[in-house]
């Protein structure tokens, strides 16, 4: 069995001064959210084993205050095809992972979060909030054999759902 969490970047900051798209850093709201969800993650036991991040900064970010609320070191790998790449670029790199790796957390962007969630389980629409965490389980031995249709939709965990549970960084 192989374990894909797709991990969208927190709210970005729209009004900061940024020279290109891939340098907007987090929004506030975004850094919050990020922490909560990293929180959560150690919380429910669901520390990926490696992590692939895209290069754009709101997506590093992410990464890091997730990972530092929770507590996780899980090796990180930052993947251009992430910032801007389909879900055919970004198959064939989780394709590409070690067969020693079971679990792997993808930061990234929309659309293509979407439509990988959709295609991983076979269809429908999915809409992925900013901070949103899904977990995708795969019935395979290899990552080389992930392919589309093939996972199952284990959870679908949105921040404003968990804050409203209190379950934010910081509640008991």
């Amino acid at each position: 069995m192989k374990t894909i969490i797709l991990f969208r970047h927190g709210k970005s900051d729209w009004g900061a001064d940024h020279a290109a798209d891939r340098d907007r850093p987090l929004a506030a709201r975004g850094r919050k959210a990020a922490a909560t969800m990293g929180a959560l993650l150690a919380r429910l036991g669901q520390v990926p084993d490696r992590a692939l991040t895209s290069p754009a900064l709101r997506a590093r970010e992410t990464f890091r205050l997730a990972a530092e609320a929770g507590g996780w070191t899980c090796p990180i790998e930052i993947v251009p095809g992430l910032y801007d790449g389909s879900t055919v670029d970004v198959l064939e790199r989780v394709r590409a992972e070690a067969d020693s790796t079971s679990s792997l957390l993808l930061a990234g962007h929309e659309p293509t979060w979407s439509q990988l969630a959709s295609e991983l389980v076979g269809g429908g629409a999915v809409r992925f909030p900013t901070a949103a965490l899904l977990r995708v389980d795969v019935d395979v031995e290899t990552w080389s054999a992930v392919d589309a249709g093939r996972g199952v939709l284990v959870w679908f965990l949105l921040p404003r759902l968990v804050q409203a549970a209190g379950l934010e960084l910081g509640a008991s």
